[in-house]
């Protein structure tokens, strides 16, 4: 092969490996909102960490549910939202004891559904910040990893991620409940 045709396809292949690397970094970051929430392909694996936040699994769980103060749970499970409320397309089931926050999981929320996750938080916490809430969701749902950073930058400050959330319970043939979401305000 002539030297100026090795030139041109190494060349060429630079380009293209230059091209795919950005694309893959431009796909990366339409991911994430400019304030760092995740805000789509929300069932995807899930990091192992969250800042601001514990995580816990099935067994640390329990363990918390058993200590005083008790945790709040708090789904975040999508639910239809048509003319103003809620609409029920399948029966969901939570965790016992749970209170849905419907769609406040969203990486992007419209300052009517602020509103409703910052309410019901004020509202079930009583206005202590310091009153532990667990979020979760299903396995590999990035909502509740947005929830538990909303509730952060909302200022409440015991925070715990139930990453693996209802599925996990479910595994670990634990009982569920069948559940409604807050009512909207």
């Amino acid at each position: 092969m002539p030297h100026a045709r090795r030139r041109l396809l190494r060349l060429s292949l630079a380009a293209l490996s230059l091209s795919l690397w950005l694309g893959n970094a431009h796909a990366e970051a339409a991911l994430f909102s400019a304030e760092g929430y995740r805000i789509d392909l929300y069932r995807s694996p899930t990091p192992h960490e969250l800042q601001g936040a514990t995580l816990v699994d099935t067994p640390a769980l329990q363990t918390l549910l058993e200590q005083t103060p008790r945790p709040l749970l708090i789904d975040v499970y999508r639910r239809p939202w048509l003319q103003g409320q809620f609409i029920e397309d399948q029966p969901h089931e939570n965790l016992p004891g749970s209170h849905w926050l419907a769609n406040t999981g969203d990486g992007e929320l419209t300052p009517q559904w602020q509103d409703y996750f910052a309410h019901n938080l004020k509202k079930l916490t009583a206005g202590d910040p310091t009153q532990p809430l667990v979020f979760y969701c299903r396995s590999d749902c990035w909502l509740s990893w947005n929830a538990v950073k909303r509730a952060a930058s909302l200022g409440y400050k015991t925070l715990y991620w139930y990453r693996d959330g209802v599925d996990a319970w479910q595994a670990a043939n634990l009982p569920v409940a069948p559940a409604r979401p807050e009512p909207f305000p």
